[in-house]
């Protein structure tokens, strides 16, 4: 007997997750996407950062406990999962805000000026104090989505240019459309993010750097070739427009103040994006009959997206199977 038939729109992180989870259950997996192409709408433009204990600082409890065992998820379906850590460092302007962070989190050290320079050598004499969440990791969410995509073709999947001509075909569709599925979520709404991609060969970073501000905290992650992405600005605004002048003089001015090397720096990248959100900003699986929605991953898509996959895989196949 073979496996349902299941259509998955959207090929986001939250898509691209679900539908290789149900593929390795057994399903028929085809996943469409009006772009055209995986990752063609936020997922493109996030961080990658597998940092449970790090969002729990603006995260609730219910998210932190979803997304611990997500690493685990990413280091056994795609290749160059980095487990180095995140540490979270502020300007001495702003050092209280490193006292406020490690209130609302756990699972860190704080350091001195001496293990920052053996973690990060370049960032020597920058800062006198930072916290070090050594259980988190990252990905580089482009090349992520395109091994999903591989491993969906290996297990069998589809992945259509074009809308399928009757979905009705389908014992299931699952939906992960994000913020296009407004016109029938009522309480979804968008929240705009703006990042820019950085290569700057004359600094090296070995992990992901959240720098703390009261207005705009920001995070640099380390990808190859000396690229290091800076985002992400945080707008509840459905503005589509592409990334603004603040935005980008705010994030490369935080990434100025980490560190000056980073003024000789090419910009490759500036972008904008609207992540799906519902009011309380945690993730949901949806049912109404054969029909299952899951969005609003809000700025949690590849931290969330393995336990919100499963809990689409236990609906239509009725397992607790990991």
């Amino acid at each position: 007997m073979t496996g349902p038939h299941i259509l998955v729109r959207g090929a986001g992180v939250a898509g691209m997750v679900t539908a290789v989870a149900l593929a390795e259950h057994g399903a028929k997996v085809t996943v469409h996407d009006t772009g055209g192409r995986v990752g063609a709408g936020a997922s493109w433009f996030a961080g990658g950062m597998l940092a449970p204990w790090c969002e729990a600082e603006s995260a609730p409890d219910e998210v932190t406990q979803d997304s611990l065992t997500s690493l685990d998820w990413w280091k056994t379906h795609v290749p160059d999962v980095m487990q180095a850590g995140s540490l979270v460092v502020a300007p001495p302007r702003d050092t209280p805000e490193l006292t406020r962070f490690g209130r609302r989190t756990s699972h860190f050290e704080t350091i001195g000026v001496e293990r920052i320079r053996t973690l990060e050598p370049d960032l020597e004499d920058r800062f006198d104090k930072a916290l070090f969440f050594a259980e988190e990791g990252h990905v580089d969410p482009r090349k992520a989505l395109q091994a999903l995509a591989d491993r969906l073709v290996q297990n069998g999947g589809t992945l259509l240019s074009q809308h399928p001509a009757d979905e009705a075909l389908f014992d299931w569709t699952v939906d992960c459309t994000g913020v296009a599925a407004r016109n029938f979520q009522s309480d979804l709404r968008g929240m705009r993010g703006e990042m820019v991609l950085l290569r700057c060969p004359e600094i090296t970073l070995h992990r992901p750097i959240r720098m703390l501000h009261p207005r705009i905290p920001v995070y640099i992650v380390p990808r190859d070739n000396s690229v290091f992405m800076v985002g992400a600005t945080m707008v509840e605004s459905d503005d589509t427009r592409a990334i603004t002048v603040r935005a980008i003089t705010d994030l490369l001015n935080a990434a100025y103040t980490l560190h000056p090397a980073f003024a000789e720096a090419e910009l490759l990248e500036a972008n904008a994006g609207l992540r799906p959100a519902y009011p309380d900003n945690v993730p949901r699986v949806r049912r109404e009959g054969n029909r299952i929605s899951l969005n609003g991953m809000y700025r949690h898509g590849f931290l969330l997206s393995p336990a919100r996959a499963k809990e689409v895989c236990d609906i239509i196949f009725g397992t607790d199977r990991a």
